[in-house]
């Protein structure tokens, strides 16, 4: 009943603070002028995604019109779509590359291990 009561009372807490958080944030947000879409839209990047390597996740910008886009962290590569000009997607992984990467990261770790 205490551990309950213990946790009832920090989650509380908690939000109170998170609470706080927020309103001095909507409140900065009014003294520069800008709503919270406004003041996110700068953050926002077209023409970017981030590579799907969980261990990863550097930012990949394709040349416009390209069809494939290697990460310059991992080396793994990407099949690129474009919704329109100045705006991809990833399609998915470019099946074979990616592939042989997993195998010689794999070899590797075998060799490692022996």
């Amino acid at each position: 009943m205490v551990n309950w009561v213990l946790g009832y009372a920090l989650s509380v807490h908690y939000c109170e603070h998170a609470r706080e958080g927020i309103r001095k944030e909507v409140i900065m947000g009014e003294k520069e002028g800008f709503s919270t879409a406004e003041s996110l839209r700068k953050t926002r990047t077209y023409g970017q995604f981030r590579c799907h390597n969980p261990s990863c996740m550097g930012r990949l910008q394709p040349e416009p019109g390209v069809n494939q886009v290697k990460c310059p962290v991992c080396g793994l590569e990407f099949r690129v779509s474009w919704i329109k000009s100045g705006f991809p997607r990833i399609r998915g992984p470019v099946w074979d590359v990616n592939r042989k990467i997993a195998e010689e990261a794999l070899a590797r770790k075998m060799k490692e291990e022996k």
